[in-house]
């Protein structure tokens, strides 16, 4: 039995995230169906986490086992040959039997992109977030220094989600303008269900002037989702890396 790692680039906007679902296209069901229409077995892949609905990603890791006899690198061709443009395999690679996409994980990196002026945009629509009213870019990055470090992101988590602890460490947060395009890297050790766009959220009130930058310690603290705001859409998310 073979242990085959892949990267996957994926254009989530028209499906509903990564993790198979009943009655409805994600990305897993559509890279399954490839490799079992070249392999002839029934695969079911190991991916680095779940990604939500609108939810892009340049480097997406899975893996599957199989008694194919493809030559690793002739995965990616093969594979790709089977998938809708919106979903590519970028590489492929033999792995040791014990390596898992996700407990072997340890950290990822995702960017969240805002255009900030107030007309909109045609071309890349799907993966941008349009923000008209002119976001503090200095207040925003003072607010990310409060991120930074380990600590319980409970107050960064959507409700039912269900993990053992919260405590996450984020070690990278940086917030770059380029013109009316605003870019958020954020890498961690792992993320909770919906945090980072969570935290996005919280770091566009901070721009709006609706909360100030020192408030961020105390939401952190306080462990009240609500205290957090809403989310930021998912369209302007992307999956840049997973750690290994």
């Amino acid at each position: 039995m073979r242990n085959i790692k892949i990267i996957i680039e994926y254009d989530g906007t028209n499906y509903a995230g990564w993790q198979r679902q009943k009655n409805i296209m994600t990305i897993q069901e559509k890279v399954e169906t490839a490799i079992e229409a070249i392999t002839g077995e029934k695969t079911q892949i190991t991916g680095a986490s779940r990604t939500d609905a609108g939810v892009h990603s340049k480097g997406y890791v899975g893996n599957f086992y199989t008694d194919s006899k493809i030559h690793v690198e002739k995965f990616t061709g093969a594979i790709n040959s089977k998938l809708p443009l919106d979903i590519v395999i970028l590489h492929s690679f033999e792995m040791p039997c014990e390596f898992h996409s996700r407990y072997n994980s340890t950290g990822k990196l995702y960017s969240y992109t805002i255009l900030n002026r107030y007309e909109s945009v045609a071309i890349g629509r799907n993966y941008i977030y349009h923000h008209k009213r002119m976001l503090d870019i200095d207040a925003m990055k003072q607010a990310a220094e409060y991120f930074m470090g380990t600590h319980d992101f409970s107050a960064f988590k959507n409700l039912g989600s269900s993990v053992k602890t919260s405590v996450r460490t984020i070690f990278k947060l940086d917030i770059i303008k380029n013109e009316d395009i605003i870019k958020i890297y954020i890498a961690a050790d792992g993320f909770l269900y919906n945090m980072v766009r969570i935290i996005v959220g919280a770091l566009i009130r901070v721009g709006e002037g609706k909360i100030n930058p020192n408030e961020i310690e105390n939401i952190i603290l306080s462990k009240e989702r609500a205290r957090a705001g809403k989310s930021a859409p998912p369209g302007g998310l992307c999956l840049e890396e997973v750690f290994y």
